[in-house]
């Protein structure tokens, strides 16, 4: 191994590390998780859709990485309790921490019911706090993790036609500068992935012709992007070349949020 490969490996590495990707089996988090396990981590796909996370686990084993999946509900927490004593249990140990279960919407804001404004909360915030709380317990005790919550564009600047979405995704990222300050002291970091237009399954409804042309003019990059370049940051936040970042909400989105006029 050359040099700079060898610094770059102890910069990046995570090597005989474990990760838990809740919301895994997502085409974004799925990457994600990908991404973690070629840079060494073991890594655990949470959810619900076993099909999807097998096809991943077959492209991780066949790259060299390893894997393997558990289902769960990311808003109950007993389950998120068990998640945790199995990947213990099987694994020996938990580092890093990827909250990535989410849920959308495109409907007007007056005509929202209840019942779709509970489930989103649920699903997007609730999910986010209970696997906070549920791993973050675990990484301040043994003090030493990472966590890192998947934001929003809408999260940071309020977006059109996503109101609930919007709403949860803002709750994420001050949840996430919260934690950074409460658990910076225990070795924990914390910090908020923010894509920019990744098309996915859960935006896909809201991705009209006019408002991706709207979406391209406001974004200097004129592209959406794809669910690998999120990989690079994921990495930089779980490895030890991030270990003085906490509390940040690191934007991948094409100069999106840069543009002003």
């Amino acid at each position: 191994m050359s040099t700079s490969s060898s610094y770059l490996d102890s910069l990046f590495s995570l090597r005989d590390r474990v990760a838990v990707v809740i919301g895994g089996t997502g085409e974004l988090c799925s990457a994600i998780a990908g991404g973690l396990a070629g840079a060494g981590a073991e890594v655990v796909l949470v959810g619900r859709n076993e099909a999807k996370a097998r096809a991943r686990l077959e492209r991780i084993a066949a790259a060299g990485g390893r894997g393997w999946f558990h289902s769960a509900e990311a808003t109950e927490r007993g389950q998120l309790e068990a998640l945790r004593d199995a990947v213990l249990a099987r694994s020996g140990r938990i580092d890093i921490v990827v909250n990535g279960a989410g849920i959308n919407s495109a409907t007007p804001f007056l005509d929202i019911s209840e019942e779709e404004f509970d489930r989103i909360l649920r699903v997007n915030i609730k999910g986010v706090f209970l696997g906070c709380q549920v791993f973050g317990r675990h990484l301040v005790e043994q003090k030493r993790g990472a966590i890192i919550n998947i934001g929003s564009m809408s999260g940071l600047t309020p977006l059109s036609r996503v109101f609930t979405y919007s709403a949860t995704k803002a709750a994420v990222h001050n949840l996430t500068k919260n934690l950074a300050r409460e658990w910076a002291p225990h070795n924990v970091r914390v910090n908020t992935l923010v894509p920019g237009f990744f098309p996915a399954e859960q935006n896909r409804k809201v991705l009209t012709p006019d408002r991706v042309a709207s979406i391209m003019a406001h974004t200097p990059m004129k592209r959406f992007g794809e669910p690998h370049e999120l990989i690079g940051a994921a990495i930089l936040l779980a490895s030890d070349a991030g270990a003085f970042i906490t509390g940040v909400d690191l934007v991948v989105d094409g100069g999106f949020n840069a543009m002003s006029l």
